[in-house]
């Protein structure tokens, strides 16, 4: 299977030479040299993964990543940058990207990060996990088709992290949740970038549990999260 990819880069001749590279790797992949284009491109076709620069004219990678993610919630998303703030890292998460490389990096360096980040956008479900739905306090969440439900009325789409995430936390409901466990499982490394997305995904799991108050997603110092619902701590 040839994957295709779309790579946004504005200065040509770097692009020109990741082009290459990935494609002498078996890739197919098309370059846009500004964050419109990309999103031109993105709109006519379909692709397996993108690569965006962050720093480029007319729209810049995270705006570009925004508007990928309105309309495709699970193709992963590399960011590339010449910066180094923790700012910055944190930005590219909050939109959704899968991993982020800070230049200067050499081709081999962004090949096995494509290739880890596309063998973990194929991965097949477990098979041990059998659970589909699942019940916390006044919520109801769907795995397969991940919506997350209030009292069956107010309704959440959830992303495939956030729903891998908060079955994780279903499935080890009023336990601790290993970090470590989760970022390896999720996102196939447990680093520093990696921590720091999973950290911004229990933000957005806190907001959609915010309406039943006996629900609490608790740190655990030095050692992860505990999903408590309180009702089945005190029964």
């Amino acid at each position: 299977m040839m994957f295709k990819i779309l790579l946004a880069e504005d200065d040509r001749n770097f692009g020109d030479v990741l082009k290459s590279y990935l494609e002498m790797h078996d890739y197919d992949v098309h370059l846009a040299q500004d964050g419109q284009e990309g999103l031109m491109f993105f709109q006519k076709d379909k692709y397996d993964l993108c690569i965006l620069d962050v720093m480029m004219p007319k729209m810049d990678g995270f705006s570009l990543a925004k508007k990928i993610r309105e309309k495709n919630l699970e193709i992963p998303i590399i960011f590339l940058t010449a910066k180094t703030l923790k700012s910055d890292v944190i930005e590219g998460f909050k939109v959704g990207a899968d991993d982020y490389i800070t230049k200067p990096f050499n081709s081999e360096e962004l090949l096995l990060r494509v290739q880890a980040v596309l063998k973990r956008s194929q991965k097949a479900p477990d098979p041990n996990e059998k659970l589909k739905e699942f019940t916390l306090g006044d919520y109801n969440f769907n795995y397969p088709h991940r919506i997350l439900s209030y009292k069956n009325e107010e309704k959440h789409k959830l992303s495939p992290k956030e729903a891998e995430l908060l079955k994780m936390f279903c499935l080890t409901k009023n336990d601790v949740l290993n970090r470590s466990d989760a970022l390896l499982k999720i996102w196939g490394e447990d680093n520093y970038f990696t921590a720091r997305s999973m950290d911004v995904f229990i933000t957005k799991l806190r907001k959609y549990l915010s309406h039943d108050t006996n629900l609490e997603i608790e740190n655990i110092h030095g050692n992860g999260f505990r999903l408590i619902e309180k009702s089945a701590e005190q029964d």
